[in-house]
């Protein structure tokens, strides 16, 4: 087979197989991604056949890095934020948004750096980011993201003493995932209110 061949199935092997676990997770394939994707195949594949060699695998990393990097970079700035580095996480969550984040990963970004905020502290800095990013009431990213959005919201309101708010928030995150650990979390922050308005 020639390289060039390899090249493009390769690719487009990539771009159907992240196509399809998107629509599993019913985000749809971003267009930003297909094009890139479709773009950096389609130029590697130009330069095999013009004689220029490089490994099948070294195209396989620089695709997959290049359409990959903004949720790469989440993957870092929430190690960070785990590790108590806060600014350093702030820091990485700026540089994804940068760097041509399409509106699912743009919404990630914005829910992890919500929930760095409120590890830090700054509750009001949370609201204002969760709010942004959860805009329109609708998550692209997923029922996942949605539920982690609604809770951290929840809790962003709790703490900025919008508890009216923050109630409607964790149910939503009750809502749209009913079995996750964010709608158990959720649960567990109504039954806390229940229980001091009782005493």
């Amino acid at each position: 087979m020639h390289p060039a061949h390899l090249i493009l199935l390769i690719g487009l092997l990539y771009l159907l197989g992240f196509g399809a676990l998107s629509y599993m997770r019913r985000q749809g394939l971003s267009a930003r991604f297909a094009v890139e994707g479709l773009l950096i195949t389609l130029a590697a594949a130009g330069l095999a056949y013009s004689g220029v060699s490089f490994h099948p695998v070294l195209f396989f990393v620089v695709l997959y890095l290049v359409t990959m990097r903004v949720r790469l970079l989440v993957d870092l700035g929430n190690w960070l934020t785990s590790k108590g580095r806060y600014e350093q996480a702030l820091k990485v969550f700026r540089l994804a948004l940068r760097l041509g984040a399409d509106t699912v990963s743009r919404q990630i970004v914005l829910i992890n750096r919500g929930v760095t905020q409120l590890k830090m502290q700054e509750p009001q800095a949370a609201l204002e980011t969760l709010r942004t990013a959860l805009a329109g009431g609708q998550v692209l990213a997923g029922a996942r993201y949605l539920a982690a959005g609604y809770y951290n919201l929840g809790l962003a309101c709790r703490r900025t003493g919008r508890e009216a708010e923050a109630v409607g928030h964790f149910n939503a995150a009750i809502d749209a995932w009913p079995n996750s650990i964010y709608a158990h979390a959720a649960t567990r922050a109504l039954r806390r209110k229940k229980e001091r308005s009782k005493k």
